[in-house]
């Protein structure tokens, strides 16, 4: 293993991103051990920890070492800076992965450098690889936001590998993480990411046994179910009748759609290095209430509004998921969103099977459809036989320039 870089003289603490995973639960021991300092261990709920999982996490860290652990809830402020435009936006990456994770990051970096500051450090630690995203994410973060911080990166930096790391701990008799070195999991607000040697190529998928969240949900199939879900101006606000901040939704949405493992996939995309990567995902809420809202739009939104919008969602998907989330065109593209969405009211119901969330309706008072007076397929309504024929015509002109136009630089006479 290479030497470690040097640090300023001092005792300031080192402030390690902490998530319990393998790297950062090596990073607590080698870090004390390698510079001297004391570790503080900070994690950013952004979702997915519940009371005992918090619980777990600080006994861990403290056991591997910590001085001291923080927990921060963020998942609210997630929803607020992050996610409720992936929502109003329908974004997606690769038209399958709802960035259900690392969206997060700049978010997670912005707090740990708050913290820093009040802490008195200028020493910062994360648990990123350099083959991954998240080293990019957190790094473009921290350089904005405080460009005074020292960050340390070891696992990326002197190229530890996870079989290392696992011996690491073993030789030490330190907890090591549930999964050990086989899965690299990663869970929030908006799903979860599976990453192990299935992924690394791009022919198999995960055993049943590795998925988190809808472990066996295609072995013993659940029992159909339907729901509700309300939208107040893009964002949901209700469940099944029942008014509900959005955070708890999410919440309630993971839980029904896990049982029918709705929501798994494996994104095959361009990394922000330039490479192909390859990752499990499960983001039960993110598919059904993206699926959802998408077709409410459809209903009150003409067509030309929802073309703008999808031209500007794949754009600000690519910035959130490089880590771009603070350049100042997010803000404008974010403004065209929450415009975008003074309609976008009204309820979706949705019917889950196994492995399916079938969008069964939606109904709004801004509902286009029951503006007309006109029913499709079937009876004229603001419009005549004569205007639709009249319609036709016209909507042929430019079509049958062009033929005719072809056929006379052929020389060709017929009309």
């Amino acid at each position: 293993m290479s030497e470690a870089a040097p640090l300023p003289a001092g005792d300031e603490p080192v402030l390690l991103a902490f998530s319990g995973g393998l790297d950062t639960s090596f990073l607590v021991p080698w870090l004390r051990e390698t510079h001297g300092r004391p570790i503080i261990t900070m994690t950013v709920d952004t979702g997915g920890i519940d009371a005992q999982a918090a619980k777990v996490l600080d006994e861990r860290a403290r056991a591997l070492g910590a001085q001291d652990h923080i927990l921060v809830s963020a998942k609210q402020d997630y929803f607020e800076q992050v996610i409720k435009y992936l929502i109003m936006g329908n974004v997606k990456r690769g038209q399958m992965y709802p960035l259900c994770v690392g969206a997060e990051r700049v978010m997670q970096a912005q707090t740990i450098a708050e913290h820093a500051r009040r802490l008195g450090t200028h020493i910062v630690a994360h648990g990123c690889t350099a083959a991954g995203n998240d080293q990019v994410r957190f790094e473009v973060a921290l350089r904005t936001l405080a460009p005074e911080l020292t960050i340390l990166a070891p696992v990326r930096d002197q190229a530890f590998k996870r079989p290392a790391q696992l011996q690491y701990l073993e030789e030490r008799q330190l907890p090591i993480p549930p999964h050990g070195a086989a899965y690299s999991i990663n869970r929030g607000l908006w799903g979860v990411t599976i990453g192990g040697t299935e992924t690394l190529t791009s022919e198999g998928s995960l055993p049943e046994s590795a998925w988190v969240l809808s472990k066996d949900a295609h072995m013993n199939p659940a029992a159909a179910e339907s729901h509700t879900i309300g939208f107040e101006r893009g964002l949901p606000c209700s469940l099944d009748g029942t008014s509900l901040g959005a955070v708890e939704i999410i919440e309630r949405l993971e839980t029904i759609g896990a049982k029918f493992g709705v929501g798994r996939g494996i994104h095959l995309g361009d990394t922000i290095i330039g490479t192909k990567g390859r990752v499990a995902f499960e983001a039960p809420a993110a598919e059904v209430l993206i699926n959802a809202h998408r077709e409410l739009e459809k209903l009150v939104m003409t067509g030309r509004q929802q073309r703008i919008k999808e031209m500007l969602s794949g754009p600000y998907g690519d910035l959130v998921h490089e880590g771009q989330h603070l350049d100042p065109v997010c803000r404008d593209i974010e403004a065209l969103f929450s415009a975008s969405q003074a309609r976008v009211s009204g309820t979706v119901s949705v019917s889950y099977r196994p492995g399916s969330a079938f969008i069964a309706g939606v109904s709004s008072p801004y509902s286009l459809m029951a503006a007309s007076k006109g029913v499709y397929g079937e009876a004229a309504g603001e419009w005549s036989a004569a205007d639709a024929l009249g319609f036709s015509k016209m909507l042929g002109l430019p079509g049958m320039f062009w033929m005719r136009a072809g056929r006379n630089a052929s020389g060709d006479s017929s009309t």
